[in-house]
């Protein structure tokens, strides 16, 4: 006997009945996509969906929610890792993360890396923090962050995250978070000490210029009047 095939209508509703039921695996073919665990949660289900959170386009949602657009792949992996393992507490975030097996972190990780890092994602804000972000402060043994994160904010090498069009409130609750211990897994403690001996409003500050910068997709940024006033250079005489 010839079975008939499932009309759009039909397709439809058993799809919607697989991405509602909770506690069972989606169908295999579509845990091969990353856009569709994005979209569709995965093995974590529907309420579990990347994209309810984070938008359709990876931005986050300008507050606490970071983007996930342009992420490097392994970095983004390696978080889901640690929020599994509870080096990262976050608890929807640690449900997610344990309910995806390491092959489906790493496709919904790669599916977002090769996002565009949508525009206006970051924060409008004030000027902030120019000087600690670029240079440091040597006297009290802080190094710029631009040593680790760029000096446009877009991450230097794989370990390090971009910081640019980031939500800057989500910039400043990370920093506080590291200073309290309630986030690790940086080696050599790295972000924990950094951030210890920052006060809060220099928390605030960087996580303000940080966000506003342009990272690697030449959004505009900061105001000319964030920017440092140039030093005389006796050499030309200006």
């Amino acid at each position: 006997m010839i079975k008939a095939p499932l009309t759009p209508i039909c397709l439809s509703g058993c799809l919607i009945l697989t991405a509602c039921g909770q506690g069972h695996s989606v169908p295999e073919i579509w845990e091969d996509n990353g856009e569709i665990i994005a979209l569709g949660g995965g093995d974590a289900g529907a309420r579990g969906a990347c994209a309810t959170c984070h938008g359709l386009s990876g931005e986050g949602d300008g507050n606490l929610v970071p983007r996930l657009a342009g992420l490097n792949a392994g970095y983004f992996a390696r978080q889901m890792e640690y929020f599994a393992e509870g080096q990262r507490r976050h608890p929807q975030m640690a449900w997610i993360a344990g309910r995806l097996d390491w092959s489906a972190r790493q496709k919904v990780a790669v599916y977002y890396s090769e996002m565009p890092v949508p525009e206006g994602s970051g924060s409008s804000i004030e000027c902030g923090e120019i000087e600690l972000y670029q240079q440091g402060d040597p006297a009290r043994g802080l190094p710029s962050c631009a040593s680790c994160h760029g000096e446009d904010g877009a991450g230097v090498g794989q370990g390090n995250p971009p910081l640019a069009q980031q939500p800057a409130p989500y910039l400043e609750k990370q920093l506080k978070l590291w200073a309290e211990g309630e986030r690790y897994g940086d080696p050599n403690n790295a972000m924990t000490r950094i951030s210890r001996l920052l006060t809060e409003n220099e928390m605030k500050g960087l996580a303000n210029y940080s966000s506003a910068l342009p990272d690697a997709n030449a959004y505009p940024g900061p105001p000319e009047a964030c920017l440092p006033a140039r030093r005389p250079d006796p050499r030309n005489g200006a």
